[in-house]
């Protein structure tokens, strides 16, 4: 029952997003930059496992992966001047997995191992 009632939460989060973003741009882009993904695992991680440590792995780990995801971000507009809608977001994403894979590489260069 708790697994149904998160998927509904979730479900109810995306769906708010798109229905904002349609009708009022600003708004729904607001909604979606704010962590509330985050949020809504960490109560999750914490309801299910009452792992502290788990927890503030999990924030830190978000910390430095939220740095590359940007790229996307910053990408697909200049992509969509130039593609069309999915061929913009796949080089988007492309983007995006290079950065991750830049980040882990800097990170294990500093000896720290975001993989824990």
């Amino acid at each position: 029952m708790l697994y149904l009632f998160k998927i509904i939460i979730s479900l109810a989060l995306i769906i708010a997003v798109s229905e904002t973003t349609q009708r009022f741009g600003f708004w729904g882009a607001l909604l979606a930059s704010l962590p509330l993904v985050s949020i809504l695992s960490m109560i999750w991680i914490y309801t299910d496992t009452h792992d502290v440590q788990k927890l503030s792995t999990f924030s830190i780990q978000v910390f430095w992966l939220v740095l590359p995801s940007l790229g996307l971000f910053l990408s697909l507009p200049w992509f969509l001047a130039r593609y069309s809608f999915y061929t913009s977001l796949g080089l988007a994403c492309v983007v995006t997995l290079v950065l991750f894979a830049s980040m882990l590489g800097i990170m294990r260069l500093f000896d720290y191992n975001l993989l824990k």
